[in-house]
């Protein structure tokens, strides 16, 4: 079991290392995965959102707006 979580870690850091490569930005790794924690069930592109780039589509939606 510790095994596991040593390696899910190790992954994890790993590729988060990789996307800073990557992205070329001057943000750490740890504000990365935390702007990940904060956007996790978002579907955009991975760089776009390191990059700070707005989401393509911004608009709510109208079945949202029920809710408030």
């Amino acid at each position: 079991m510790m095994m596991t979580q040593i390696w899910i870690t190790m992954c994890v850091s790993l590729l988060l290392a990789f996307l800073k490569f990557q992205s070329k930005v001057t943000k750490s790794m740890q504000q990365i995965l935390r702007l990940f924690q904060l956007n996790l069930f978002e579907k955009r592109d991975l760089l776009a959102l390191i990059g700070g780039d707005p989401p393509e589509n911004s608009q709510l939606n109208e079945k949202q707006l029920v809710l408030i």
